[in-house]
């Protein structure tokens, strides 16, 4: 199992993160979100998922993708 680390801006709440969370799972090969609006990073466990598709969910989700941390 990979783990990923996401930067993403704009998360100010834990409405934001649950929102990046539900985004995030809905993306193939994702088994594990861990969102956290205070430092703009989110942990990600799972299979190889495309970064493509993790960053179109980010900012389908409202957010700014920030890179891989």
């Amino acid at each position: 199992m990979a783990t990923y680390t996401l930067l993403v801006k704009g998360m100010t709440c834990e409405g934001c993160e649950r929102a990046l969370q539900r985004a995030l799972s809905a993306v193939a090969g994702v088994e594990a979100v861990r969102p956290d609006y205070v430092t703009g990073r989110v942990e990600l466990e799972g299979a190889a998922a495309r970064v493509e598709s993790l960053q179109r969910a980010v900012e389908d989700a409202g957010f700014e993708w920030a890179g891989l941390g």
